[in-house]
């Protein structure tokens, strides 16, 4: 697949997400460059704002499996990943899948379950496989799970530990609409759902092939030793108590790449480092207390972030 037609079939990716995601042309931006990075998305937002929508017009967009989850406190690992069954007929155990294999998972709520069954996604995120009984299992490919969780109700919640957390190339909220595009979604939805019209305008193996496409894009020594320094001094300033890992400093680079290609480019740009540090930052770093109101304060991480951005250089 050359660039002229990655670029337009992600502009039509895009485009027919947007026609049931109403005025949120940043969080379906955002949410493409975690899809074409290979990488997972964690949705933080209030109720009925649109994350269950968002990640099913995602599915619904290219030809692929879907399933969704509804994390609760009684699920169990063998829930979601499977378990063997033994056959009477065959006098054999036979491997049930569960639903995560499929190319797109809804992970709902993902806070509201213990966190034995939250670690059950870990080998699935991580390495695109699951293993059971010592026998590994690989996942479709593309494989991405969107987990949502409410930030407000916390009654009967597990909070992420900071590995689970870390699995997540990026953190998005999806915020209220606008006056104008909630009248529109109130008229778009008044005898249909705009869902049922959403085609696939392309297949799954196009996603696949897009995704070795970001790999290629080109990144200068001088844009790599931006994003070193800006890991970095995650590391070193006093404001937080916990920096970035390697892990998030390879989903910056290939977030980036993502950008890029998005941006109709092959090849990366300061910018791209600099608007993507918050989403893909920001749920990774704990706020040192002596300088915050709580461990993790959503607000007061992307401040730090902003403050370090603004410290470092930019490569011209």
């Amino acid at each position: 697949m050359d660039l002229s037609t990655a670029i337009n079939k992600t502009k039509d990716l895009q485009q027919s997400v947007e026609k049931v995601i109403r005025g949120k042309s940043e969080v379906i931006r955002l949410s493409l460059i975690a899809l074409l990075a290979g990488g997972h998305l964690l949705i933080e937002d209030v109720p009925g704002v649109g994350k269950t929508t968002l990640a099913q017009a995602m599915a619904r967009s290219f030809n692929c499996s879907f399933n969704r989850v509804q994390f609760t406190s009684d699920l169990l690992p063998s829930d979601i990943v499977g378990l063997s069954v033994y056959n009477q007929r065959t006098d054999n155990f036979e491997f049930r899948s569960g639903p995560i294999f499929a190319n797109v998972i809804l992970a709902d709520e993902i806070n509201r379950t213990t966190p034995k069954t939250q670690s059950s996604l870990l080998e699935a995120m991580a390495e695109g496989h699951v293993t059971i009984e010592n026998k590994t299992y690989p996942l479709p490919k593309p494989f991405i799970v969107l987990a949502t969780q409410n930030p407000v109700e916390h009654h009967g919640t597990y909070p992420l530990p900071e590995s689970q957390l870390d699995r997540f190339m990026m953190r998005i909220s999806m915020g209220y609409p606008e006056m104008s595009e909630e009248k529109q979604i109130l008229r778009n939805q008044m005898t249909r759902h705009p869902m049922e019209d959403i085609e696939a305008v392309m297949q799954a193996s196009d996603v696949v092939e897009l995704q070795k496409l970001v790999r290629n894009v080109k990144v200068d020594d001088l844009i790599l030793d931006y994003l070193v320094k800006v890991v970095n001094a995650t590391r070193t300033t006093e404001l937080l108590e916990l920096g970035v890992s390697p892990r998030a400093s390879l989903a910056l680079l290939h977030a980036s790449q993502a950008c890029a290609l998005l941006e109709k480019r092959d090849y990366c740009i300061p910018d791209d480092i600099k608007q993507l540090v918050v989403p893909v930052f920001a749920h990774r770093v704990i706020v040192n207390a002596r300088y915050g109101s709580s461990k993790r304060h959503t607000e007061e991480a992307e401040s730090v972030l902003q403050d370090i951005l603004r410290s470092i250089d930019v490569p011209l």
